[in-house]
């Protein structure tokens, strides 16, 4: 299994994380692991917000119609 040392790492960050290891029953090692676990889910949330917030902006753009509108694909269809 792959390990990781991480070198001069902020006194603040040491102790919130020895601070949450006590809180859990864990190890340092353990809450890291715990803690590195929890990354992909919060950058999917975000990256998810994001689109979202694209969308809403593109919706409310009036120049953001569809082109060529959909009755004209329709009627294109409806000719072949």
């Amino acid at each position: 299994m792959p390990s990781l040392q991480i070198r001069d790492l902020p006194d603040d960050l040491y102790q919130a994380l020895a601070f949450r290891a006590r809180q859990e029953h864990r190890s340092l090692a353990q809450q890291a692991v715990a803690e590195l676990r929890r990354i992909p889910a919060l950058t999917a949330g975000e990256r998810r917000q994001a689109v979202i917030a694209r969308i809403r902006t593109t919706l409310h753009k009036p120049e953001a119609s569809l082109s060529p509108p959909p009755e004209e694909l329709v009627r294109e269809d409806r000719e072949r």
